[in-house]
């Protein structure tokens, strides 16, 4: 054989070859998906929710007018430090002193009325005494009498005499009891005249300490929203009396914030929580979930629905407080806030990225080429209501690396961290999972060919 003859039918052989690999190679890449993976590890995990809010006190308490008058004084101003019983304000007090004074003197007056009644008692208890001791002797004197005029050793006009006195004697004593009666009377009405004078001095005691205002407790003052020379009012119904100011103790201060309803399932009391202030960027202070709200509050109005006549959809918080564990000393009422209060952690948990979580229908999870006879073997009631109810269930799972293809794995997951989940079943550590990129996640089909690409992806350019 002549050599070009060789030279042709080697070409021709390597053409072959050539095409028999690139067909070979085109085929492998007709289903090729480039994706990016993780792997599922065991870290210790801890599960956060948020909420915004601002700083307040434990406690505090809004001194408001209890008296209409004018402020006379103002011994404190906004900022100071101030100690329980320290007097902080004082209103005009003229009327209300002249009042004390006059009952004052009421009272004094219905004292000596009443002593005087007490004396008048006692005399008329001597008379009466007295008024016994005649009596008694005017019995006896008659008794003799009539004894003496019955044997007519007397005459007649001594015995008459001797009646009229024992008549007489009986008459004091009734006229005595009678003072005595009075007299008592007289005593009783003065001591109601002492207790109403006392009643009526304690309303205008009441009135006139109402004019000055003390610190219920020790704190700082954080509001003083009047001056000297302003005139205050009392609440009534449906309107709001002055508020004078605000103090409150700084010992003990919280963060209240507000939970979204879909979070609040999961924060209970004594929780750690991390709270950081706007205010003090670049700190975190400790803190303890210390008082969770029952009732749900309407986000947009700030209505709390007990207060609400009508049915609400609108998305609703519930109120958090937060305790500081280690408050700093510069803190101020009214600084927001940001509470992460860590509501269950886990020790070397299994996990996996949040993002390599997806769902499928029970179609979905027929690998490509094998639809037809797959969905009918799997759904041989298929037309019933429970089939229906089968191929609408989602099912919860990821796609595990195996054999250069994706596998559809069904998990069951408990806690979600900031960026892992936890996984309870259905993976093993070192299991190599579909991570990315969202639009390859959401189209992906089972028994897919892949392509690991996990290279840091090019940024666009700004123009």
């Amino acid at each position: 054989m002549k050599t070009w003859k060789k030279i042709s039918i080697a070409a021709g052989i390597i053409v072959a070859l050539a095409c028999i690999v690139g067909f070979t190679v085109h085929q492998s890449h007709k289903n090729l998906v480039t994706v990016q993976t993780g792997k599922a590890a065991r870290v210790d995990l801890a599960s956060v929710v948020s909420a915004s809010g601002e700083i307040k006190p434990k406690t505090y308490v809004n001194i408001g007018a209890n008296a209409f008058g004018k402020i006379t004084h103002l011994y404190v101003k906004e900022g100071d430090r101030v100690k329980k019983g320290q007097l902080l304000a004082q209103l005009e007090n003229v009327q209300s002193s002249a009042d004390v004074n006059a009952d004052r003197a009421s009272v004094d007056a219905s004292k000596t009325d009443a002593i005087a009644s007490e004396a008048a008692l006692n005399t008329a208890l001597a008379d009466l005494n007295q008024a016994k001791a005649t009596v008694e002797r005017a019995r006896l004197d008659w008794n003799r009498t009539q004894a003496l005029y019955k044997d007519a050793l007397i005459a007649k006009q001594d015995y008459d005499t001797q009646r009229a006195t024992w008549q007489t004697a009986e008459a004091g004593l009734a006229q005595s009891e009678a003072k005595v009666a009075q007299a008592k009377a007289e005593k009783d009405s003065a001591e109601k005249h002492i207790s109403l004078a006392g009643a009526n001095l304690t309303h205008a005691t009441d009135v006139l300490q109402k004019t000055t205002y003390a610190a219920p407790f020790d704190g700082i003052i954080t509001n003083l929203p009047v001056r000297e020379g302003e005139t205050v009012v009392i609440g009534i119904q449906n309107s709001p009396g002055s508020t004078l100011m605000t103090l409150s103790n700084m010992s003990v201060i919280t963060a209240e914030v507000e939970m979204d309803e879909t979070d609040i399932v999961s924060v209970k009391l004594g929780q750690p929580a991390e709270v950081s202030i706007d205010a003090m960027p670049n700190q975190v202070f400790k803190g303890v979930v210390s008082e969770i709200g029952d009732n749900a509050i309407v986000r947009s109005t700030g209505v709390a629905t007990s207060q609400e006549t009508t049915a609400n959809e609108e998305a609703k918080d519930f109120k958090v407080v937060v305790t500081l564990t280690d408050p700093p000393p510069d803190i101020r009422p009214g600084l927001s806030t940001t509470a992460k209060i860590t509501t269950a952690t886990r020790s070397n948990a299994l996990t996996i990225p949040i993002q390599a979580l997806t769902v499928r229908r029970p179609g979905d999870l027929v690998e490509k080429g094998q639809e037809n006879g797959s969905v009918h073997a799997a759904s041989p009631q298929s037309g019933t209501e429970a089939a229906k109810d089968r191929e609408n269930k989602e099912i919860q799972g990821v796609f595990v690396i195996r054999n250069h293809k994706a596998e559809f794995v069904p998990v069951n997951t408990g806690i979600a961290g900031t960026t892992n989940i936890e996984v309870l079943s259905g993976l093993k550590e070192g299991d190599e999972i579909v991570t990315g990129s969202y639009k390859v996640l959401r189209t992906m089909r089972p028994g897919v060919n892949v392509k690991i690409d996990n290279s840091e992806p090019k940024r666009e350019d700004e123009s």
